[in-house]
């Protein structure tokens, strides 16, 4: 299937031991079933792309009359999350019969069979209004008695330009951005239960929505740089100190 992405959801974290003994932190992803509800066209459309949907129970009251319809065009399930992935064409022409895509295509994860990064995007936690210390990161005022220690201070000017400049880092609404997270190293790939394990933290709450893409500019494998056969030269160093001891 030469799709880029599928959508799934964020269950949770964990921790796997490696061929080395060492502690890798994990994220388990529910990545599908998905299936492709349409087929966008450069002819029609101007661009080339599959929009597909996650498959999971939504009553039926819950679909609007032109997502209804949009559905039933192609004798679909409902679905309740939508997005639209990029193609690989892989030489086919663009938008013909041959490039192996059409709208009822399921989408699972084994579209990460040999993939060693993936990119992944969510919605941050909502963490409501916040004032600058935890938004901006604020070393604050003096904490002794009678201060006041998390404020802004002051921010505007005087007579000139007797205004505040737009884009000046204040307290306000913090979380719920959309947040891409590149390049994290999948370990593991469980294609009887749609689970992917990639290492490192997922933007979002547990259950949350989130789009996996293959990486789009994975980093070089190369000796010295980066993969296994790196040599972590933090550990090295301490390595050969207590040799010298």
């Amino acid at each position: 299937m030469p799709v880029n992405g599928i959508i799934g959801k964020k269950v949770g974290m964990t921790q796997l031991f490696d061929s080395k003994g060492e502690v890798r932190p994990v994220t388990v992803l529910q990545a599908g079933p998905c299936v492709v509800t349409q087929r966008k066209t450069a002819g029609k459309d101007g661009y080339e792309a599959a929009q597909i949907g996650l498959v999971e129970f939504v009553k039926g009251k819950r679909i609007n009359k032109p997502m209804g319809g949009h559905f039933s065009k192609h004798n679909l399930p409902p679905v309740k999350v939508l997005r639209e992935v990029d193609i690989e064409l892989d030489g086919a022409p663009a938008g013909g019969a041959t490039d192996g895509i059409k709208v009822g295509d399921k989408v699972l994860v084994d579209i990460f069979d040999g993939e060693k990064f993936v990119d992944v995007v969510g919605t941050s936690k909502g963490r409501g209004f916040a004032g600058v210390v935890r938004r901006h990161h604020f070393g604050g005022g003096p904490k002794s008695h009678g201060s006041m220690f998390q404020i802004t201070g002051s921010i505007g000017s005087s007579a000139f330009p007797s205004r505040v400049f737009r884009g000046m880092r204040a307290a306000g609404h913090m979380g719920t951005d959309q947040v891409t997270v590149r390049n994290l190293r999948v370990l593991g790939v469980d294609k009887d239960d749609n689970l992917l394990l990639v290492e490192g933290a997922v933007p979002g709450p547990n259950q949350g929505y989130i789009l996996i893409r293959k990486a789009g500019k994975p980093p070089r494998e190369r000796r010295g740089f980066a993969g296994a056969t790196t040599v972590d030269p933090l550990k090295a160093s301490k390595k050969k100190a207590g040799g010298k001891k």
